[in-house]
């Protein structure tokens, strides 16, 4: 699935995997993955900052989704000038984003020539 906007910012996903990881997550996570990608589309990406987006490490940035079962995550790379591909989206237990959710998104990016 593509998220397109009339402001020229895409979202998108990197993989099916990737978005059968968002589509499996309660309503009240995809709910606010919906309303950031609607912040993004409508104000630009470099306007997002925290409490929102958070920058992870090198090209890995995550979207910061909370719900009625606590909190997740979906990470994310621009790929090029008004292009976000989400590589890897999971719920988060532990307070630091766990390395294998680094190791998965950043093989995504190889794997769609994204690194």
């Amino acid at each position: 699935m593509v998220y397109n906007s009339l402001s020229g910012w895409i979202v998108e996903f990197s993989s099916r995997r990737a978005e059968k990881e968002l589509e499996a997550m309660t309503v009240d996570f995809r709910a606010d993955f919906a309303r950031l990608v609607d912040m993004i589309q409508m104000f630009g990406l470099p306007e997002i900052r925290e409490p929102h987006v958070k920058h992870l490490s090198g090209k890995l940035w995550e979207m910061r989704l909370r719900g009625r079962d606590g909190i997740a995550r979906a990470i994310y790379l621009a790929a090029h000038t008004k292009r976000v591909v989400v590589l890897h989206c999971f719920q988060k237990k532990t307070q630091k984003t766990p390395d294998d959710a680094l190791i998965i998104a950043l093989k995504r990016a190889k794997e769609a020539g994204l690194l």
